[in-house]
């Protein structure tokens, strides 16, 4: 059985008898009193966040995962669909199941699927920082300070995200998918 000490973000956890992902944690020790790990944890099954705090130490049931890389095909309504690389067999994924990067998938984008048991879908990891053409730019618009002026744009899988002024129709830009956020104008 694990411990606490070996906690790692996305690490899946059963945790009071559900699947849970650990999305962060830190070990806290408040003065003299007993060391503490404070952990953020999303329910697989209904998506809730919680807070939970346990001693240092404290037993850690960890779930394990396999993954199986598949390559994205297309979009087909709210499904999406993937390829194993080696059975060429097709899934179909809803948007809950990808996450918050669901967005930010092009046509032919490598990823993990993790399943639990061999059956069970518990998610998608999709590449961390992923590259994607301005297909749509609007005029800019001016926020609190006249330093900081930022627009909306549509990328190539149709995410909108804020950038700044400066970016235009056809750049190509670095995205964070974990927070959606633009990183730098790629060349």
């Amino acid at each position: 059985m694990a411990t606490t000490s070996d906690l790692r973000t996305n690490l899946i956890i059963r945790w009071n008898g559900t699947l849970h992902r650990v999305t962060e944690f830190h070990h806290h020790a408040p003065g003299n009193w007993r060391a503490m790990v404070i952990m953020k944890l999303k329910n697989i099954a209904t998506g809730k966040s919680v807070e939970e705090r346990v001693r240092a130490g404290e037993d850690i049931d960890i779930v394990r995962v396999d993954k199986h890389s598949m390559q994205f095909l297309y979009r087909e309504g709210e499904n999406f669909v993937f390829m194993d690389n080696e059975s060429f067999e097709q899934i179909e994924l809803t948007a809950d199941v990808i996450g918050d990067g669901a967005e930010f998938l092009l046509d032919g984008m490598e990823c993990d699927i993790l399943f639990y048991d061999e059956t069970r879908i518990l998610g998608v990891e999709i590449p961390i920082f992923v590259e994607l053409t301005v297909t749509e730019a609007s005029t800019a618009l001016r926020g609190d300070t006249a330093t900081n002026v930022n627009k909306i744009v549509t990328l190539e899988t149709g995410a909108k995200i804020t950038v700044p002024a400066f970016i235009n129709e056809g750049d190509k830009l670095r995205i964070d998918t974990r927070t959606g956020n633009y990183m730098e104008r790629v060349k």
